[in-house]
C-alpha cells in the first residue's frame, strides 16, 4: 500500500495538507541485508514499508540474534523506545528483502504533529495500533503453546514462510527450529 493511501485509510486529510505531509517523507530504495538502525545507537527515523520486508532483532547474552518483530508492506517500523525517548536502541532493524521505504526524522514528525492536528491524531491512532499489536504478541508468548504461537504468526504474516529463513521465524516464536519443523509437519 502506498504511503498516501495508508495515511488516507486512517485519517481524512485535505489534499493540500496531505501533500505537505508527504513531502516530509524521503523515499529510500535499499538492498536486502541493509541495517537501517543499529543497536546501541539512537534510532531517529520512522520508516514506512511500501515494498519489502524487515525485522528487528537483538543479540542475547550468548551472541545469538533473536527476532523480535517483522515489518511487512503497509507498516511503519522503528525502534520504538529509542525513537520516542531518544534512548540507545536495544534492537537492530534489518531489511530481509530489497525494499522501498519512506523515512521521516523524529524532529520532522514532531513538526508535522505541531502543524497539523489531523496528523497528530493519525500518530495517536498509529501508536494505539502498534501497542495493540505488541500486546497481541506478548500475550501469545506468555499464554500460548508453541503451536498456538505458530498459528498466531501465520495469521499475522501469512506469507512469511516463503520470505524469511526458518531460524528467524523460530526465534520470533521463542522456539527451536526443530520444534518449528515438528509443528509445521503436523499442519
Amino acid at each position: 500500500m502506498k504511503l498516501k493511501d495508508y495515511l488516507l485509510s486512517v485519517e481524512d486529510f485535505p489534499e493540500e495538507e496531505l501533500d505537505q505531509i508527504l513531502s516530509s517523507f524521503k523515499q529510500q530504495v535499499l538492498k536486502k541485508n541493509t541495517i537501517v538502525a543499529k543497536a546501541g545507537l539512537v534510532c531517529n527515523t520512522l520508516y514506512y514499508m511500501e515494498k519489502g520486508l524487515a525485522r528487528s532483532y537483538y543479540n542475547n547474552a550468548e551472541g545469538k540474534d533473536i527476532t523480535a518483530w517483522f515489518f511487512n508492506e503497509g507498516n511503519f517500523m522503528t525502534s520504538m523506545e529509542s525513537f520516542f525517548h531518544k534512548k540507545n536502541s536495544a534492537y537492530h532493524l534489518e531489511l530481509l528483502e530489497d525494499s522501498l521505504l519512506y523515512a521521516i526524522s523524529k524532529d520532522d514528525l514532531d513538526q508535522l504533529f505541531l502543524n497539523f492536528p489531523l496528523m497528530e491524531r493519525f500518530g495517536r491512532k498509529l501508536v494505539i495500533k502498534l501497542l495493540g499489536d505488541m500486546m497481541g504478541k506478548l500475550n501469545a508468548i506468555q499464554f500460548q503453546t508453541a503451536k498456538e504461537r505458530y498459528l498466531f504468526m501465520i495469521n499475522e504474516y501469512p506469507d512469511l514462510y516463503y520470505r524469511v529463513p526458518l531460524g528467524h521465524i523460530a526465534s520470533y516464536l521463542g522456539i527451536t527450529q526443530e520444534t518449528l519443523s515438528r509443528i509445521r509437519a503436523k499442519n
